[in-house]
């Protein structure tokens, strides 16, 4: 399967062995840039912070997220969040880790998005 931006969520997912909200809250952040539990579940249309915020939590365990403040969290750069997560899920699987092509076209795909979040950020008065 060829990764693009239509079906990159579900890449991840298979990928990188995580849940479809841990996917939704990693893609969000990554395009939108640091958010806290109420952006986080505005930008899903979740009525549940909480679901924002464990799964934020998550992906912080997961190496892929790291909390700014107490309630903001903000993405590491896709290819190195990505890699990370890899690598910790070989070594959960108990593989050996290598390259993977697919995993490194996720974090290729991803940078676009997240460095246009981090250059909007910076221009806002």
């Amino acid at each position: 399967m060829a990764v693009n931006l239509s079906n990159v969520e579900q890449a991840i997912i298979s990928e990188l062995n995580i849940t479809a909200d841990e996917a939704k809250v990693f893609l969000a952040i990554v395009r939108k840039g640091r958010m806290d539990g109420v952006k986080i579940s505005d930008a899903l249309g979740w009525d549940d912070e909480r679901r924002a915020v464990d799964a934020a939590t998550s992906l912080m365990k997961r190496g892929m997220v790291i909390d700014i403040t107490k309630t903001e969290f903000e993405s590491l750069h896709p290819r190195f969040a990505i890699t990370n997560r890899y690598r910790r899920r070989c070594e959960e699987d108990g593989i050996p880790f290598k390259k993977n092509l697919h995993v490194d076209n996720i974090g290729i795909l991803l940078e676009g998005p997240y460095e246009d979040a981090r250059a909007k950020s910076t221009t806002r008065p």
